[in-house]
């Protein structure tokens, strides 16, 4: 059985709180961020993780070295002091974000060029349908 290590930032990036859900599954990193408005409070976080866990969309995966070292329970506790004094997003996540908005804007892209076409497309045939009629009785 697999194991999966879910790791939950909730960083203030200007103007808005971020959380940053980092999932490391099989040696795979794959990222999501959701917006909040204003700062969440404890039970608004862990009712996301509850409800909308699964919903949520995750960047394609980074491969990522996974170390399990067992270690002292009062140096945990340091680690994670110090990770929440640090307020920044780890490397990896940042290049998996990136990954998702790079596919993301891609995707958009195609959609919006097909629309185009298709506009251009319907004038087209509007403007041939115009000539036709012009020259109807003649």
């Amino acid at each position: 059985m697999n194991k999966v290590f879910v790791t939950v930032n909730v960083i203030f990036q200007e103007p808005f709180w971020v959380a940053v859900f980092e999932r490391i599954e099989a040696e795979k990193l794959s990222v999501c961020k959701v917006t909040f408005g204003a700062e969440p409070k404890d039970f608004e976080v862990q009712n996301l993780i509850l409800q909308s866990y699964y919903k949520l969309r995750f960047s394609p995966s980074v491969t990522v070295a996974v170390k399990e070292p067992k270690q002292n329970p009062k140096r945990i506790m340091r680690e994670v002091h110090k990770q929440m004094e640090h307020s920044g997003i780890g490397t990896k996540s940042q290049q998996a974000l990136k990954l998702q908005l790079e596919q993301m804007k891609t995707e958009r892209r195609t959609l919006s060029r097909e629309q185009r076409e298709a506009e251009k497309e319907r004038q087209f045939e509007i403007r041939q349908q115009k000539k036709k009629e012009k020259h109807r009785g003649r």
